[in-house]
C-alpha cells in the first residue's frame, strides 16, 4: 500500500487535526463533532451549500457572510465558526468536505471505534445488526461501527470489510471459487 498522500488529503488532515486539538483543549469536542455531522448532512443535501464551498469566484466577504449566517442558524460552537472563517481567509473552504470526514475519523479513533463495511444478501433487523456489532466488537476489543447495505446479488451470506481485511461468506463468492476450480481442472 502506498504511503503517498495527495496534497488535498494531507492538507485536509492537517486542518482537521488542528480543529480536533483546539476543540479538545476547549472541551468542545463533542459539540464540534455534532456540529460537523449536521454541517455534513446539509452539505450533502444542499446544492447551494455544495456550490458555495466549491465556487472560487466568491469573495472572502461573501463567504464570511454565509459562514456567519450558517453558524448563527445552526448554533455552531465558537471554535467551529472561527475555524470555518479561517478556511475562508486562507482560501481553503473547498477542502471542507475532506476536512470534515477526516475530523470525524479522528473523533471515532479517539473513542476506540473501528470503521467497517457490512454487506448482506438480505435485510437484517436492528437486533441482528446490534448482535453482529457486539460480537465483532467483543472479538476485536474495540467498538466496531459499520456502514450497512443489502446486495441481493450475493444470493446468501455476508461480506465484512475492516480496512484491507475482507471476510466473504457469500454464496456468490463460493460459486466463483467452484467455477474457478472447475476451469483449472
Amino acid at each position: 500500500m502506498s504511503t503517498n498522500k495527495s496534497f488535498s488529503t494531507e492538507t485536509a488532515e492537517r486542518y482537521s487535526r488542528a480543529l480536533f486539538e483546539v476543540s479538545k483543549e476547549s472541551s468542545e469536542l463533542d459539540k464540534t463533532e455534532n456540529d460537523i455531522k449536521i454541517f455534513q448532512t446539509i452539505l450533502n443535501s444542499s446544492f447551494e451549500i455544495k456550490n458555495f464551498t466549491k465556487d472560487p469566484t466568491l469573495s472572502n466577504k461573501q463567504q464570511e457572510k454565509v459562514i456567519n449566517l450558517l453558524a448563527e442558524k445552526l448554533q455552531f460552537s465558537k471554535n467551529l465558526k472561527n475555524f470555518f472563517l479561517l478556511l475562508v481567509e486562507k482560501r481553503r473552504i473547498f477542502f471542507i468536505q475532506k476536512i470534515s470526514e477526516s475530523f470525524l475519523k479522528l473523533c471515532s479513533k479517539k473513542r476506540g471505534e473501528i470503521k467497517a463495511s457490512l454487506i448482506s444478501s438480505k435485510e437484517l433487523s436492528e437486533i441482528e445488526l446490534a448482535k453482529i456489532s457486539k460480537d465483532l466488537s467483543d472479538s476485536m476489543g474495540s467498538i466496531l461501527k459499520f456502514d450497512y447495505e443489502v446486495d441481493k446479488d450475493l444470493i446468501g451470506g455476508l461480506k465484512l470489510q475492516l480496512g484491507s481485511f475482507m471476510i466473504d461468506t457469500s454464496i456468490k463468492s463460493k460459486l466463483k471459487k467452484f467455477e474457478q476450480a472447475m476451469l483449472e481442472n
